[in-house]
């Protein structure tokens, strides 16, 4: 059965909708805490392409274990693994499902947060993730597949050994396919077998940012050129310094359309490194404004994608504005957990 002070508020939506402020005002008013379901704010060092809510200026006062304190808000999973470093949906899982008992038993509200559906569903719907390790060699392979063959060559080879997983693996999401694609392969089973849904662990709310498409792009475009106004070019230089460009973490719109500007693929090839890049010695694959325009394209279609993942949800409840959130959370509250 549900334990006393069980329910789990989650606040989703596509990217760029809103709903890290929205969040932030609800966990202020009723007494919460923050839990990011964000596959990308994970990473360290990757702050501006992936809007990711930080302090300004850090500092230790600011910084708690899993995250940070952010205008008077514990907000947890972010900045926890290095790029170049595997952070899996059961690692998620884990520290997510840890730090909501936490809050709850502190008598708090606990809010997870964040555009990014598996790790959502994750907790939802308690799925039971496969337990396979990475094998690193076979992921390999599967990489050079889709940089000879292309990423829809390896989806048509997933749904043609598990078509079920259609449902629920994004197709244009390399990492996403890959991983699935090595589960059916080192398991001889089909994916969607080994991922089901457990008892639910919490008794949640979900609630859904949704805006006019028109309105969400506008805002879509209006970030991308924030992120460049802010240095996003500078950021990724700072990184293809230190880290490998291959890594999955830079496969993420923002950074793999800037890596094209400063670091081409023939130079990847050749092993000109970033540095002969960086001071000049090699042109770019594409210009700067090609390369932003590609991220705000890159982007409308991913916010796409998080609106027809989450529509299959029937248990979300859709708001416009906070205080259509606030009146379902007053609500939801007032409710009496229900026994299983």
């Amino acid at each position: 059965m549900f334990m006393k002070h069980n329910k789990l508020v989650v606040i989703l939506g596509p990217t760029a909708s809103g709903k890290t402020d929205i969040a932030l005002k609800l966990a202020k008013k009723f007494n919460g805490e923050i839990i990011s379901a964000d596959s990308r704010a994970i990473y360290k060092e990757m702050d501006i392409g992936t809007a990711k809510a930080v302090p300004k200026i850090r500092n230790p006062k600011s910084e708690i274990r899993n995250g940070y304190i952010i205008n008077g808000i514990p907000h947890y999973i972010i900045n926890i693994v290095r790029p170049d470093q595997e952070f899996t949906v059961a690692q998620f899982k884990r520290r997510a499902i840890k730090i909501i008992e936490d809050i709850q038993k502190r008598k708090k509200i606990p809010f997870l947060v964040g555009g990014t559906g598996l790790y959502i569903s994750a907790i939802v719907d308690n799925l039971k993730i496969p337990q396979v390790l990475p094998d690193s060699k076979l992921r390999q392979k599967l990489e050079r597949l889709v940089k000879n063959r292309g990423l829809n060559f390896l989806w048509q080879k997933l749904i043609g050994l598990d078509p079920a997983a259609q449902k629920f693996v994004d197709k244009n999401n390399p990492r996403r396919v890959i991983r699935a694609l090595e589960v059916c392969l080192k398991t001889k089973k089909p994916f969607s077998e080994l991922r089901k849904m457990g008892k639910p662990l919490f008794n949640v709310l979900q609630i859904g940012v949704k805006l006019p498409r028109r309105t969400l792009y506008k805002k879509i475009n209006t970030r991308v050129d924030k992120m460049i106004e802010m240095g996003l070019v500078d950021e990724v230089k700072k990184l293809i310094k230190k880290y490998p460009v291959n890594l999955p973490a830079f496969s993420g719109i923002g950074y793999k359309e800037i890596i094209s500007y400063l670091y081409p693929v023939k130079s990847r090839k050749a092993g000109i490194s970033p540095r002969a890049k960086l001071f000049n010695r090699v042109k770019g694959e594409i210009s700067l404004p090609e390369a932003v325009d590609l991220i705000k394209k890159n982007t409308r279609h991913y916010a796409k994608r998080q609106i027809t993942w989450f529509k299959r949800d029937k248990r979300i409840k859709w708001i416009k504005d906070v205080k259509t959130a606030e009146k379902l959370i007053k609500n939801f509250l007032k409710e009496s957990e229900p026994v299983l």
